[in-house]
């Protein structure tokens, strides 16, 4: 599914850029991913990261810190703090959005900023580091001793970070070094789990052992192995996107809706999640599903609209009668499916049009093929389509 764009304020004003991920399937729950130092939210183990943990279910937020990328707001004298406020503002504003963060993961000095911030994001349940450094001065370390004397003597220099030009104040320095990031990991309060790779050679594999001491349990360490820094490499985004949504799993809240109050029924059941304007959560006997609106009517595009059931039950029931009358009459048939779109038609009666594509794979002579066909205009949903059905609709009553 594609990306979407997610655009909220700072809590400064400013206007942050960000990129929502949307879980593919029915949603485990939301998270946010901090992208490392100068990197931004479409760097490559940023997006690979997020798009990962969406193939798991997973929905994520990644997004542009102050000043970087497309989001406003002033990288130069920002600092540690105001990643960490940003962190909070992009919480703040997926729980109005109704995908309210349950995950907060970190990538390298992303990862610092989760686990400053994490503490003051209610929904957050769990939080994860990759790459992390332990301390905020680390990143001092790339800026380089030669740049930050330029810094404290002048105020502010440009400095050559990743290849990219960048002008840092002497607030940032002073931040970086003011801040106890020890403290923090103490009073997190939320289990963590911290990856990183033993050959790590921009933030060493120290760096998650000290991290490991400071928190409280729960606590899990997972090795990256041969992984780089950047996570470079496709496969190393997804082990570390595997062993996430594997381990948050028992910390995400649920994301099936409430039971009924009247008690479980046949039927299909639709509940509203709270999420978006129209999620709803979808439940046929064991089966969970969502159903929902594309984004241009104001929906999140996480499940299939209404139609496309109606659609999807007539392509079903297609592909499903000429595979039963196959099997029944010993026709050669290897693979059948169905393709089904439905428009509108304003001037017509009736109106609703459902136009319905057949492809048979198989040796398949003329006759055959012909049979298959008049049996597909005869399958169960197509006769309720095509003749009048009726609606009884009950109010469920409630109990004093």
């Amino acid at each position: 599914m594609a990306s979407q764009q997610f655009d909220f304020d700072s809590a400064k004003g400013y206007r942050l850029s960000g990129r929502i991920e949307p879980p593919e399937g029915a949603p485990r729950g939301w998270a946010i991913l901090a992208h490392c130092f100068t990197c931004g939210k479409d760097a490559l183990a940023t997006t690979r990261l997020a798009r990962a943990l969406a193939r798991t279910g997973i929905g994520v937020l990644r997004f542009d810190f102050a000043g970087l990328g497309k989001s406003g707001g002033d990288f130069a004298g920002g600092g540690f703090a105001a990643d960490v406020d940003d962190l909070v503002a992009a919480g703040a504003a997926m729980t109005q959005a109704g995908m309210a963060p349950g995950l907060l993961l970190g990538h390298s000095f992303g990862g610092a900023a989760a686990l400053a911030a994490a503490g003051d994001m209610p929904s957050v349940k769990a939080v994860v580091t990759i790459a992390a450094p332990a301390d905020v001065a680390h990143v001092l370390r790339t800026v380089g001793p030669e740049a930050l004397d330029r810094i404290e003597a002048e105020g502010a220099a440009e400095v050559d970070l990743a290849g990219r030009p960048f002008v840092l104040r002497r607030s940032f320095v002073d931040d970086a070094r003011q801040q106890d990031l020890a403290a923090r990991i103490g009073q997190l309060h939320r289990p963590l789990l911290i990856l990183h790779a033993p050959g790590d050679m921009t933030v060493g594999i120290d760096n998650a052992q000290r991290i490991f001491v400071a928190a409280k349990h729960p606590k899990s360490f997972v090795s990256l192995d041969d992984a780089d820094h950047l996570l470079t490499r496709p496969a190393d985004a997804d082990y570390a996107a595997a062993v996430i949504a594997a381990w948050a799993g028992r910390y995400l809240p649920p994301q099936d809706a409430a039971p009924s109050p009247h008690g479980e029924a046949d039927g299909v059941l639709a509940v509203e999640t709270g999420r978006g304007r129209y999620q709803l959560a979808m439940r046929s006997g064991p089966h969970q599903f969502l159903a929902d609106e594309p984004v241009d009517v104001g929906g999140l595009n996480s499940g299939l609209a209404p139609y496309d059931f109606v659609s999807a039950g007539l392509a079903a029931c297609t592909t499903m009668t000429m595979r039963m009358y196959a099997e029944r009459k010993g026709l050669p048939l290897v693979r059948a499916q169905t393709r089904v779109t439905h428009t509108k038609r304003p001037d017509q009666t009736p109106a609703d049009l459902f136009t319905r594509t057949i492809v048979l794979e198989g040796p398949l002579d003329e006759e055959q093929r012909a049979k298959l066909l008049s049996i597909a205009n005869r399958c169960p949903v197509d006769i309720t389509l095509t003749r009048a059905s009726e609606v009884e609709t009950l109010l469920a009553g409630s109990e004093d």
